[in-house]
């Protein structure tokens, strides 16, 4: 079988592999939790700003549409990842229903994608931070405050600090950091509550007015910018809907904890599902809430955008707690997302395509070295980049993992209608579908510099493949065989 369309055998894949293996001990209440505390993070608590000042109040039909997508996707994922309960997340199932060559190129997106999550939330959880400290009257200088894009910055290094402390919770072991993780998941929800039930009261319909200032937007075509020699500035829903798609996914960190899964059967797609449901619903109150009690223009630009409502509102005690919220439970995303990068780079370390130095173990059932690795790079970039920099290009990896998922979902339904399915998505072909074109647009509605980095990351990642890992994976060596 040639290189490139070499796939992995499900039925091998789920064997019993060589050495130390990740310990069992998730069950669904603290995938719940993996997931929650992924998906409600900088998207709700700093991102809403940023989608409002592109869209409006319509920001209301980007987070549908958005939501409309990843729940398709996660649709997807819970039926794959019931099949295929292994390491990897959509790296794995493309390796099975793909081939060697897609399954590098979806593995070399998600690298992309975790690590950048990891950097723009953590700038986030600055941006709450400085402000929560302001607030107490610690003033961070300047330039340990920011990175060198703002006046005066030159390292964010609460962004920093806030890595090296999740990092530490996730070298203590599995069960110690997701027990942790579902405490601050609560707090973080009823912060949310907290914060609707304030602001609902000063409910004023005439912010919803003009409801789309900017329209709905189109896609842009590919690489606009460089063709016309013109900035090109998306607005609209569509752009709004593009970066807001950020504050969705998360639940796809769950499948990447499907080893650790006591009964991975049930509890993924329970996670998956079940958290997809319970962000989308808060998601939509919250922005309502926020909308309908300031102008859009109030918090556009804000980098803590709920607690500035709040102020503006006069509710500064309620403000600072938000803030505190924020910066204690804001680190549940990092947790999330630095657990499934770690995952990510075990699977393509496990298969050859990367060095198997990175498979290894430790005696506490962590993969310790990738997940110092991971650290180290996601530290630099949030020390020095700008938060919409980071969300923008970081979806453009998860778009082209979930796109992958939507094509794995249909091809292994055609291709064995057969194979026992614990968890079946409802209109197979619908769902798969709606996740690929969702993903398809969304991709498009992307700033053309996102879309010219994010090609250039992969080109960069097909030189490494065929210079290296396409002559070093398992199944080159013969060691496993192919599907």
């Amino acid at each position: 079988m040639a290189f490139w369309n070499r796939r992995r055998s499900i039925d091998a894949m789920l064997a019993p592999h060589d050495g130390p293996a990740l310990k069992k001990t998730l069950g669904w209440p603290h995938l719940m939790a993996l997931g929650v505390g992924a998906i409600v993070g900088t998207g709700i608590l700093t991102l809403i700003g940023v989608g409002a000042g592109l869209a409006g109040p319509a920001v209301m039909i980007s987070f549908a549409l958005a939501g409309l997508v990843c729940a398709c996707a996660a649709l997807a994922y819970a039926e794959l990842s019931t099949m295929m309960p292994a390491a990897g997340s959509a790296y794995t199932y493309s390796y099975a229903v793909l081939g060697e060559l897609i399954a590098w190129i979806v593995g070399w997106s998600l690298i992309l994608e975790y690590s950048l999550v990891v950097s723009a939330v953590a700038v986030g959880w600055s941006g709450y931070a400085t402000g929560f400290l302001a607030g107490m009257g610690v003033e961070l200088p300047a330039m340990l405050a920011a990175g060198p894009h703002v006046e005066g910055g030159l390292i964010n290094l609460p962004a920093v600090f806030i890595i090296a402390v999740v990092t530490g919770l996730l070298l203590l072991g599995t069960r110690e950091s997701a027990t942790l993780n579902a405490v601050l998941v609560v707090i973080k929800i009823v912060a949310l509550i907290a914060f609707v039930a304030i602001a609902l009261p000063a409910f004023d319909a005439a912010n919803f007015t003009p409801f789309m200032p900017n329209g709905f937007g189109a896609p842009a075509l590919p690489f606009a910018e460089q063709i016309t020699g013109q900035p090109v500035v998306q607005t609209g829903v569509m752009a709004a809907a593009a970066i807001i798609f950020f504050a969705f996914y998360g639940f796809d960190a769950i499948s990447t904890a499907a080893e650790e899964t006591k009964r991975p059967e049930r509890d993924l797609a329970i996670g998956i599902v079940g958290s997809m449901v319970v962000c989308t619903a808060l998601y939509l109150i919250v922005a309502a809430a926020a909308i309908g009690a300031r102008p859009v223009a109030t918090f556009a630009e804000s980098p803590e955008p709920l607690a500035l409502i709040l102020r503006e509102m006069g509710q500064g005690t309620a403000a600072q707690w938000i803030a505190v919220s924020a910066v204690v439970a804001l680190p549940t995303v990092l947790l999330a997302f630095l657990f499934g990068q770690s995952r990510i780079f075990l699977g393509m370390a496990r298969d050859g395509l990367l060095p198997r130095k990175l498979a290894k173990v430790s005696v506490r059932g962590v993969p310790a070295v990738v997940t110092i690795f991971t650290a180290i790079v996601v530290a630099g970039l949030a020390g020095v980049m700008r938060l919409d920099e980071l969300a923008s290009l970081a979806n453009a990896g998860t778009l082209a993992a979930f796109a992958a998922v939507g094509v794995c979902l249909i091809v292994l339904r055609i291709r064995d209608p057969h194979r026992p399915r614990v968890f079946k998505a409802p209109l197979w072909w619908l769902v798969g579908a709606i996740t690929i074109i969702g993903c398809i647009v969304f991709f498009f509605s992307l700033r053309a510099s996102t879309q010219m980095w994010f090609v250039i990351w992969n080109a960069i990642g097909l030189v490494v493949y065929f210079g290296w890992s396409a002559w070093n994976s398992r199944l080159a060596k013969g060691e496993e065989t192919a599907g």
